[in-house]
């Protein structure tokens, strides 16, 4: 049995990446699909963990073969999901959860339509921009900068199959599990999984 692909997006600062490390630590059926990106790695950042760092000329040239599932450019960066990887854990059986831009979430979906989307809203801009400071990560310049692309990200709700609203943590973290778990209580899913069972009662 193949298993579920899920795109979760979210403005930057939204809590998407600590809601994502919570769920992945208690099933082991989840994985994270780990992303290339041009950018620099933040100080704890890991290459082959947080993501693949890789220069411009070697993404281009994945990009130029066509090893790319989605691919981006965001806050000046390139970030792009290798397509034989989001294949394999498929096949595996495996949930495979995308943490990428609404950029990025159109392209998966024009290519695999069953993708299930999911957005992680903040409660309100004025709670983003004070996660954004709280961070310390960057300059105002940098934080307006990123409030902006958050604005226009939000923009996109729409087009995402569940919305979360991460104002407590916690609900949403059971939010976004309920999510996961109702894919695998869909007809189709169920009756091959159970099929022996629906058999004998004929």
């Amino acid at each position: 049995m193949t298993g579920n692909l899920f795109i979760v997006a979210a403005a930057s600062g939204t809590g998407k990446t600590s809601l994502l490390s919570a769920l992945l630590q208690n099933d082991s059926h989840i994985r994270l699909s780990i992303s290339y990106t041009t950018r620099k790695p933040r100080p704890g950042e890991m290459d082959g963990v947080h993501y693949h760092f890789v220069d411009e000329a070697e993404f281009l040239r994945m990009l130029g073969e066509g090893d790319f599932l989605e691919s981006a450019e965001v806050h000046g960066a390139r970030y792009g999901t290798s397509q034989s990887r989001v294949e394999e854990a498929l096949k595996a059986g495996d949930d495979l959860i995308l943490e990428i831009d609404w950029q990025g979430a159109q392209q998966v979906r024009k290519q695999l339509p069953d993708a299930v989307g999911i957005f992680i809203l903040p409660p309100s801009i004025d709670t983003l921009a004070h996660r954004l400071a709280y961070r310390g990560q960057d300059s105002m310049e940098v934080i307006t900068r990123r409030l902006a692309a958050a604005r226009e990200e939000i923009s996109h709700v729409a087009e995402f199959d569940y919305v979360i609203i991460n104002d407590n943590f916690q609900t949403a973290l059971e939010d976004l599990r309920a999510v996961i778990r109702s894919q695998h209580l869909k007809r189709d899913q169920q009756l091959l999984k159970h099929q022996g069972l629906l058999n004998s009662m004929k």
